[in-house]
């Protein structure tokens, strides 16, 4: 590997299912690598064990998967700079802590939880309701820059619990570079000490995702914006390790559709949209929506989710993940928040729809629906979808829409009934039906041809006549072309159907 091979990662924690804002930040991860032949890689962080969820990295990698979003190096994927779970990596992290202890950027802490809340309730009475443990309120704590060296030493061969925390130098100007946001800079005297190691021999996020990064070679950390006031730390961590840092970019939040707060986990049924790309369920029962259950095609979710926070500076708005890899940039990554709306993704799936080859639709559709299409060619089937879909969203609506297409209509639209079916309807249809049992070659063009000349012949406009013959095939006021239609159903279906139908119809207004 070169030394200026790109390198990213998503480093996602298993303690709960994968937000949609998580997904976004692995496709930009993605797309970066790709755009420049750079490798992706996934690593799991689970070192913070206590809020681990059982299921929830296999809820990961399957989310990835079926969005598409294949990592080069991962959790069963491989790779030369594994293991890619931080639990297995364990016992590599202590002698990382202790070299900074070594080089006086760290230090050991014993102070107890009990002692920590007495602190700090004792800082609330004295309104001081921030209180942190930093460059100044270290002296006055149980640590190993206050104890004598020797008491050090014996805690620690009593085995005394212990966190080692990082220590924050004091008014220092931190500057980085954002590849998003631009130069960023932070006065470390708004900086606490953060712990690196706890006690329970497992290192915090801080110093296990520094180390890992680094030694896994990533050279571009990107990833979501609550993660920007954690960047000064890790700055002054590749300082204090003498390593080169990456470099950084801090994606965008995804705001709720009215762009009052962050879209949360919680919002998504609430507000009638899934905010998880497939179905989550909970140990008591609960069950989170997923865009790959109701109906979503991930080429769709993965193109709407690109949108969130991107754009390509084009008017394009459809991309095929290969164009998405073409014209990606971090520089055309927005700094402000992005606003989630439920419509546009609609679209993106219609468009996606659209644009399904009708044959794939076809067994798509078949899969769906299953028991009632069994008997169905495929053949039948692909033109059924060719007349539907321009008129549907999802797979389902192309049998829910055009049900008539499938068997006859046994309910007729209520509305077209009472405002189209006057008194000369039967007789239209009666005369209308006898036409069309004349037609041997019944294609769609002939009975438009037919059509037109039986309503110059009548005198009628095509609306005092075609709604009855669409009323009378579908049972519906709206639809695709009532000729592609009755061509598609046969000659035999369609006379059935208006001989039983005119009569049903009828029988409605009496």
């Amino acid at each position: 590997m070169s030394d200026n091979s790109v390198r990213v990662r998503f480093a996602p924690s298993p303690t709960g299912p994968l937000h949609m804002g998580g997904v976004r930040t692995a496709l930009y991860n993605y797309l970066f690598a790709k755009k420049n032949n750079g490798t992706f890689i996934i690593r799991i962080e689970d070192t913070d064990q206590t809020r681990y969820v059982e299921g929830a990295e296999a809820y990961i990698m399957e989310a990835l998967k079926w969005c598409g979003i294949t990592p080069d190096e991962g959790p069963g994927y491989g790779g030369e700079y594994g293991p890619y779970k931080q639990s297995e990596r364990k016992e590599m992290y202590k002698p990382y802590a202790e070299k900074l202890i070594e080089n006086g950027k760290a230090y050991y802490a014993f102070d107890t939880s009990e002692e920590l809340d007495a602190v700090r309730k004792q800082a609330q009475k004295m309104k001081m309701p921030n209180w942190q443990y930093n460059s100044v309120t270290r002296t006055s704590m149980q640590n190993s820059l206050t104890l004598p060296e020797d008491e050090v030493k014996k805690r620690l061969e009593n085995g005394d619990p212990y966190v080692i925390r990082f220590k924050m130098p004091r008014n220092r100007d931190v500057r980085f570079e954002d590849k998003i946001r631009g130069w960023v800079v932070v006065n470390t005297n708004n900086l606490d000490d953060k712990v690196l190691y706890k006690s329970d021999g497992m290192p915090t996020y801080h110093l296990a995702n520094i180390v890992d990064d680094h030694t896994m070679k990533i050279t571009h950390v990107i990833r979501g914006e609550e993660w920007l006031p954690s960047a000064p730390l890790h700055v002054l961590l590749y300082e204090a390790f003498e390593w080169k840092a990456p470099s950084f970019a801090h994606c965008p939040l995804l705001l709720r559709p009215d762009g009052n707060g962050k879209l949360s986990k919680r919002d998504g049924d609430r507000l009638g949209f899934p905010v998880f790309p497939i179905d989550w369920h909970t140990k008591e029962g609960e069950k989170y929506s997923g865009y790959r259950e109701n109906g979503y095609f991930s080429g769709a979710f993965i193109n709407m989710l690109a949108f969130l926070g991107w754009n390509p500076g084009t008017t394009q708005e459809i991309f095929s993940i290969e164009e998405m890899i073409e014209a990606f940039t971090l520089e055309r990554v927005s700094k402000a928040g992005a606003k989630f709306d439920a419509n546009k993704t609609n679209w993106f799936q219609q468009q996606y729809l659209r644009a399904t080859e009708n044959d794939i639709l076809a067994e798509l559709l078949k899969e769906e629906i299953g028991q009632p299409l069994k008997d169905i060619t495929n053949t039948y089937l692909s033109k059924a979808c060719e007349l539907m879909k321009e008129r549907s969203t999802f797979i389902k609506d192309i049998y829910e829409e055009g049900n008539y297409l499938f068997a006859n209509p046994t309910e007729f639209d209520e509305k077209t009934v009472r405002k189209k079916w006057k008194e000369n309807a039967v007789t239209l249809m009666t005369e209308w039906q006898a036409v069309l049992s004349e037609i041997s070659d019944f294609e769609a063009s002939t009975i438009e041809k037919e059509f037109k000349s039986f309503i110059a012949e009548k005198e009628l406009g095509i609306g005092k006549v075609l709604p009855l013959f669409r009323l009378v095939i579908t049972g519906k006021g709206m639809g695709p072309s009532m000729f592609e239609i009755t061509a598609l159903l046969g000659k035999s279906e369609t006379l059935i159907r208006m001989e039983q139908n005119t009569s049903k119809i009828q029988a409605l207004k009496e």
